[in-house]
């Protein structure tokens, strides 16, 4: 179990916006497609994307989401920081790609089973 806080500094993310950073995390996913996430996502679960779009807001607030986390050093303009905010969704950026970031995730989460 991760909290925000901690994710953001093994993935050494900016916080974007939100001021909760003690929210759990156990569950990670990474996609680009937000009917992915919505079908296949669980509430909690921390979304990273390369995907910037308020799409990507929306979805992680009907899904229930924990956060989201923006890869390879995208920043999300104010629209979609201001819709994030309304939400209560918390947003981060990490310069790692989404293979590099996913990996020190599951890494400090552990396998499934363990």
């Amino acid at each position: 179990m991760l909290t925000l806080d901690q994710v953001g500094e093994l993935l050494d993310a900016e916080l974007l916006c939100g001021d909760n950073l003690s929210v759990r995390v156990d569950r990670v996913g990474a996609a680009d497609l937000m009917s992915d996430v919505l079908a296949l996502s669980t509430p909690g679960m921390l979304l990273l994307t390369g995907l910037m779009n308020a799409q990507v807001i929306r979805t992680a607030h009907v899904a229930d989401l924990s956060g989201v986390v923006f890869v390879r050093g995208k920043r999300p303009n104010e629209e979609i920081l201001a819709l994030a905010r309304k939400v209560q969704i918390p947003v981060l950026s990490t310069s790692l790609n989404m293979f590099e970031a996913v990996g020190r995730l599951y890494s400090a989460l552990g396998s499934p089973g363990r």
